[in-house]
C-alpha cells in the first residue's frame, strides 16, 4: 500500500477558480517526489493540501492507508520547509533547532543530543550559538531543514526551499538535501519551478500545468519519453526545439528540406496524419554538425554561448529559431551557415491538435 495516496484531488476556491484538477498520485514510503511546473500551475496548492494548510474541495487523501482529509497539520506527522526559511530571528541556531522539541516537552538531555546530531549531519556544529542574521542563505536553509528533520516525522514537505539562494548555493543545497534524504529516509514531497532541481533530486517527477498533471515518471522517463509537447519543452536545458508543418504525401517540409516521415512512423500512423499539422521536435544536444545519418538541415548562426564543456549555438532557419548544443571546439562563427543532422532515433513528433506524442515505429 502506498504511504501517501491522493485520489481525484481538486481545489476550487470560493471565487470559482479551479486551482487543481483531479490530481492522482501514490507515493511509496521513503520516496522523493518533486512537483514541478511554471508559476501558477497548482504545485504549491497541492503541497498545502497535503500539509493540511488548504482544504481539499473534493477527492480523498490517505496517509498510511488512513483517510486524512479532515486531519489538522499536527495530526498528519508532517514537517514543512518553506521558501522563506521561517526562522526565529531572536533565537540562536541551537534554539531554532530545539524549539519544536521543547514545545513537545522533551527532556533537555535528549534535546541536546538530537540538536548536536542534526547539526553534525548538516555541518552546523560551529554555528549553534549564532543568530540567523549572522548566517549565509545556504546556512539558514540548512537550519530550516534541520528543524524539520529533528522531529523524526515520516513526511517532509518542501516548498521551493532553494529559490532564495544564489546559483552556487543551490547546487550545494541540492546535493545536501538529497544526501539528507538518503540518511533520514523520510517520504519527501518537494515543490519547485526549476526543472534542473527536479531532474537531479527526484525519484519521480510530477509535471503540472494549469492545475493538471501532465506526466508522472522518473527523470529518465520524462527526458527520453515525454508524453506531450509541454513536458518535452519543459524538461531539458536548453529546451527541446520545435517546428510545425503539415503532412503531405507522407512528408513535411522543414528548413528548406523534405523530411520523409516513413522513416520514423509506421504506415497506418502516417496515413492517419495526412493533411494534418504535426510538431517536429529534437533536443539541442542530440544533433551533430555536418551531414550524417538522419535528417540534415541548414541554418544561419545568430549567436553563440560558450559554457565551457559545450557551446549553445542559436540558429535561424526560415524564420524558425533553434538552439544547437555542440562541442566548444566546433563552435561556428556568427553569420556562418551550418549544416546539422538530427538522428532518426532522436526525433520526437507531436500531434498538432492534442499536443500528445506520436508513437514512432519500433
Amino acid at each position: 500500500m502506498a504511504y501517501l495516496s491522493l485520489k481525484g484531488i481538486n481545489k476550487i476556491y470560493p471565487n470559482g477558480f479551479h486551482a487543481v484538477h483531479d490530481f492522482n498520485l501514490d507515493v511509496e514510503p521513503g520516496e522523493f517526489i518533486v512537483l514541478v511546473g511554471p508559476s501558477g500551475c497548482g504545485k504549491s496548492t497541492t503541497l498545502r493540501m497535503i500539509a493540511g494548510l488548504e482544504d481539499i474541495s473534493n477527492g480523498e487523501f490517505y496517509i498510511g492507508g488512513e483517510l486524512a482529509n479532515d486531519k489538522g497539520p499536527r495530526e498528519r506527522g508532517i514537517a514543512m520547509v518553506f521558501q522563506s526559511y521561517a526562522l526565529y530571528p531572536h533565537m540562536s541556531v541551537y534554539d531554532n533547532l530545539a524549539f519544536g522539541l521543547s514545545l513537545a516537552g522533551i527532556d533537555d538531555d535528549v534535546i541536546d543530543e538530537k540538536v548536536n546530531s542534526v547539526a553534525s549531519i548538516l555541518g552546523l556544529t560551529d554555528y549553534l550559538d549564532r543568530k540567523p542574521r549572522a548566517l549565509s542563505g545556504g546556512q539558514r536553509q540548512r537550519v530550516a531543514v534541520g528543524r524539520a528533520i529533528i522531529r523524526k516525522v515520516g513526511i517532509f514537505l518542501m516548498d521551493e526551499p532553494l529559490s532564495n539562494l544564489d546559483a552556487k548555493q543551490r547546487v550545494t543545497m541540492r546535493r545536501e538535501i538529497t544526501d539528507i534524504h538518503r540518511k533520514v529516509g523520510s517520504t519527501t514531497v518537494y515543490v519547485t519551478h526549476d526543472q534542473t532541481e527536479a531532474m537531479t533530486m527526484a525519484d519521480r517527477i510530477v509535471v503540472m500545468k494549469d492545475g493538471y498533471v501532465q506526466q508522472v515518471g522518473t527523470p529518465y522517463e520524462l527526458y527520453f519519453n515525454p508524453a506531450n509537447l509541454f513536458v518535452a519543452g519543459f524538461i531539458g536545458e536548453p529546451p527541446m526545439n520545435f517546428a510545425y508543418a503539415t503532412v503531405e504525401e507522407g512528408r513535411i517540409e522543414l528548413f528548406g528540406s523534405p523530411v520523409d516521415l516513413s522513416l520514423v512512423l509506421d504506415d497506418d500512423t502516417l496515413a492517419s496524419y495526412e493533411g494534418k499539422e504535426i510538431a517536429f521536435g529534437f533536443r539541442p544536444e542530440h544533433i551533430s554538425l555536418g551531414e550524417g545519418e538522419g535528417y540534415t538541415f541548414k541554418a544561419d548562426v545568430v549567436l553563440t554561448e560558450l559554457l565551457g564543456d559545450n557551446t549553445n549555438v542559436y540558429v535561424r532557419s526560415e524564420d524558425t529559431d533553434l538552439i544547437l548544443k555542440v562541442d566548444p571546439h566546433d563552435t561556428p562563427a556568427i553569420d556562418d551557415e551550418v549544416s546539422f543532422t538530427v538522428p532518426l532515433k532522436s526525433v520526437y513528433l507531436f500531434d498538432g491538435d492534442t499536443e500528445l506524442v506520436i508513437p514512432k515505429k519500433q
